[in-house]
């Protein structure tokens, strides 16, 4: 028989409440997660606790004897701003779980307590507490900090925010113009924090068809509408214990953001065909480059979803707000592309880097490895120079082509003109939905089977 943990090893959590029931039932359920417990029946003796011992969560109330939960939230942000704090709420008071969240809290627990649901809760908080993904400031160790380049003070800026969101388990929005990285920003939170060794699931709103959607995002039982020959888990249920990224959330129909809402607020969800709703773990991140507030205000946004999903709201700055982030960027993206293909990447001359630095870049980030791809093609002797970028004017449409001169050729001169502006609309259409053939032929107005024909046609692919 193996010995017991010693006593001081193991993490303790500080429960916080007036009703010596609610006590009873946390410390018991906790202990049987090997988890010291020590309780307090108000804020002025939690304080005291805090101040005199460690802690790797504090659990409290919302309604004390001597104040507010949100009150004792705040003085352990500004005083014991390592120790995970989350609140327990009364069921349904959705506004006091939205502000402790914006105060800082880890997360929140609903009464009546579901027990499956506070185990989920303190596992995460005490992997975050011993994890040491409290605040560390060494940025050879932070995930973020291999991945999101440059050094400019925007970029810094986001990436304390994402050290600072990766505490939390609080819903965070994510919003900037397309090809800025929000996804990688998402994915960074996910890595950072005490969820990176549970699964990352990406979902792009736009691309799913409005009747598979509730299949695709909840599930669905065997026989529950014609094709359902079996049980199907969705995409919500596979980022169990994970984050659940949700792009484009923009797009999603109104009667999903109503099914939404309740797994973001009651932490359950229902597959389609099913009696019983199940209970998730999942912390929700969202993005769109489209302004919810506005949405709202147009009535195609539901506002209590906005209202639970933009908790944290981070903005990604644009390519052209960061110029002096480009060179590095670019020599990444060069060394990526140079292990795609098996070369050593080239060097970027100076005239080149200077009429990258003057683009505005209106599809950012993206746009700018489009570029550099067409470059790395064109050029010659391991350099690329200013004759190898190829931009276009963002400010007005591009000037027209001049058709070819009508010779015994121009037919097939007048067929290769079109076939090239044909190349160019599909282009562009599946780099503003990153390559989801299914959104870029929604986009062009044609069916996905008519997009997949051209493509091969016309030889993108």
């Amino acid at each position: 028989m193996t010995s017991a943990r010693p006593e001081t090893a193991r993490p303790a959590v500080l429960i916080v409440d007036d009703e010596p029931d609610l006590l009873e039932l946390v410390s018991l359920t906790l202990s049987r997660m090997n988890l010291r417990t020590r309780t307090a029946p108000d804020a002025g003796t939690a304080r005291k606790l805090l101040k005199s011992e460690a802690f790797d969560l504090c659990l409290t109330d919302m309604r004390l004897p001597d104040g507010d939960g949100l009150d004792l939230v705040a003085w352990i942000q500004e005083n014991r701003s390592k120790v995970p704090v989350a609140v327990i709420t009364a069921h349904g008071n959705v506004e006091s779980a939205v502000r402790a969240l914006k105060l800082g809290a880890f997360d929140f627990v609903s009464k009546p307590l579901d027990l499956g649901v506070l185990r989920k809760l303190v596992g995460s908080a005490i992997r975050l507490s011993s994890s040491g993904s409290s605040g560390s400031s060494d940025s050879s160790t932070d995930p973020s900090a291999a991945r999101l380049i440059g050094h400019s003070a925007v970029m810094e800026q986001l990436r304390e925010m994402i050290s600072r969101v990766s505490r939390s388990q609080a819903p965070v929005h994510i919003f900037g113009e397309s090809g800025t990285g929000k996804e990688l920003v998402a994915r960074m939170i996910h890595e950072s924090g005490a969820r990176r060794e549970a699964p990352f699931v990406a979902v792009n709103c736009g691309a799913i068809p409005t009747e598979l959607m509730e299949s695709e995002l909840f599930g669905h039982k065997r026989g529950s509408f014609t094709g359902a020959v079996a049980d199907k888990k969705g995409l919500v249920q596979t980022a169990e214990g994970g984050t659940l990224f949700l792009d484009e959330v923009a797009d999603l129909p109104l009667h999903m953001q109503v099914k939404l809402l309740r797994v973001v607020q009651e932490k359950t969800v229902r597959p389609v065909g099913e009696s019983r709703e199940e209970t998730v773990d999942v912390r929700i991140l969202s993005a769109t480059h489209k302004n919810l507030a506005e949405l709202v205000a147009q009535g195609l946004f539901r506002e209590d979803l906005f209202y639970r999903i933009n908790v944290i709201e981070m903005r990604v700055p644009a390519l052209r707000e960061r110029p002096e982030d480009i060179p590095d960027i670019a020599q990444a993206i060069l060394e990526r592309l140079g292990q795609r293909t098996g070369s050593r990447p080239p060097h970027v001359a100076e005239d080149a880097l200077e009429l990258l630095g003057s683009y505005p870049f209106p599809g950012n980030v993206r746009e700018l490895e489009n570029v550099l791809e067409r470059a790395l093609t064109l050029c010659v002797g391991g350099v690329i120079t200013a004759e190898h970028i190829k931009l276009r004017s963002p400010s007005r449409p591009s000037a027209p082509v001049p058709l070819p001169t009508a010779t015994a050729a121009g037919g097939a001169a007048l067929g290769d003109h079109l076939e090239g502006i044909e190349r160019d609309a599909i282009v562009k259409a599946l780099e503003k939905t990153r390559y989801n053939k299914t959104a870029a032929a929604k986009l062009l107005g044609m069916s996905f089977r008519a997009l997949r024909y051209r493509i091969k046609k016309l030889g993108i692919e």
